[in-house]
């Protein structure tokens, strides 16, 4: 799925589908609530990136190509991400009995920040997936999760290579 960003194609999108559902099942019984919630949120949201990506278009009507934000929208995202944190880390803790309801709620407004840059081909989804890969690298080993661990790992060096190959793109669109 990864290596398909990365490269650009659509067919990630299933592949982001199957592998959430897999996903939403371990971490429901593993007691990470708002990981197993985020899976289901992917699983629509990965519909919308692939209907974007085979259909969506730019500001001026043409077809989406992989571009940046500028610099307001970046802020204006990442006070959204920090500000939507405490208060699902609140609801985590008082609606679930998750152990670690803050520490699960980063990475989960981190990944749908993420997932909304990914689907409009936006060269800051790869930075946001580094942060949440290592981030969860620590939440997951806190849980015993070690193949997850390892998994989150590899998918933190996978979103360097994507921001890099990214990069290579958006030069000429520049």
């Amino acid at each position: 799925m990864v290596v398909c960003n990365w490269r650009v194609n659509p067919l990630a999108w299933p592949l982001a589908m199957l592998s959430s559902a897999m996903y939403g099942l371990l971490f429901a019984h593993s007691k990470l609530y708002g990981e197993a919630g985020l899976q289901l949120v992917f699983i629509t949201v990965a519909g919308w990136g692939w209907w974007q990506w085979l259909r969506g278009t730019g500001a001026h009507g043409e077809p989406l190509r992989v571009h940046a934000l500028s610099r307001a929208p970046r802020w204006q995202l990442a006070a959204a991400t920090l500000a939507a944190w405490p208060l699902l880390g609140l609801l985590l803790q008082h609606a679930t009995d998750s152990t670690v309801p803050y520490l699960d709620a980063l990475p989960t407004v981190g990944s749908l920040a993420g997932q909304f840059l990914l689907g409009r081909k936006l060269v800051e989804n790869w930075p946001v997936w580094v942060a949440v890969n290592v981030f969860s690298v620590g939440l997951f080993a806190i849980k015993g999760l070690w193949l997850t661990v390892l998994l989150y790992a590899l998918f933190a060096v996978m979103a360097l290579v994507g921001w890099r190959a990214w990069n290579r793109l958006l030069r000429p669109n520049v």
